[in-house]
């Protein structure tokens, strides 16, 4: 089984179409199950929506999409959200939520419903929103001679890193006790991203602007 995160959290990597068509195609030359992550899929910038799996996608591929209403609609906490699969899975992943969750309430359905019906202007003010906060944030980090940083294409995440920081972890527990920023950790994706840190910029630009000064009076000191 092969999972896939796209657009990425927390790196806003964002897999391109051709890749997405060759993955697939191997997955089914090696008959691996695919599980694509898209929660992220209208949250991207300079293209209206991610590549997805299903524009691929055949009939009998062993391949399971996932989706939200967390992230385009902020119905974070909500916990709605959908599988596209192979349709003989319906009825078993149907018995693994029940025994999971049971089933989302009635008002979060409806709140579904509406997303889906009238919620485009919603998501295009916000990641019009996001991609200013992007931007400023990038700036900000790029043009730093200790950081380094690229450029996020999806999701609202900018991932960097610092240097001369090794522990990541006691890094963030220190900076949100002294500075009241918090990131989050590198290692809390994996060893691999050791040193690595984490900024969520889906917020005022004000505020993006006080969190990067204390960093980087932090940093400094």
């Amino acid at each position: 089984m092969i999972f896939v995160n796209s657009p990425g959290n927390p790196t806003g990597w964002v897999m391109p179409s051709e890749q997405q068509e060759e993955l697939l195609e191997y997955c089914r030359q090696k008959g691996l199950w695919l599980v694509a992550d898209e929660v992220y899929a209208r949250i991207v910038y300079g293209m209206p929506y991610a590549p997805s799996f299903l524009e691929h996608a055949k009939p009998n591929d062993r391949l399971i999409v996932i989706n939200s209403f967390s992230k385009p609609w902020a119905m974070t906490g909500w916990r709605l959200g959908w599988l596209t699969t192979p349709s003989h899975l319906g009825e078993r992943l149907e018995i693994l939520n029940e025994f999971n969750v049971a089933g989302a309430s009635t008002f979060v359905q409806r709140a579904g419903i509406t997303a889906l019906r009238d919620g485009e202007d919603f998501i295009s003010e916000q990641v019009a929103r996001y991609e200013a906060a992007r931007d400023y944030v990038y700036e900000r980090l790029v043009h730093h001679s200790k950081m380094r940083v690229a450029c996020p294409k999806g999701a609202f995440y900018a991932f960097f890193a610092i240097e001369g920081i090794e522990d990541d972890l006691a890094f963030c527990q220190n900076l949100v006790r002294t500075s009241k920023v918090g990131l989050v950790p590198g290692s809390a994706f994996g060893a691999e991203q050791e040193g690595w840190l984490r900024l969520c910029f889906a917020s005022k630009i004000d505020t993006l602007d006080h969190a990067l000064t204390r960093l980087e009076s932090a940093i400094s000191d």
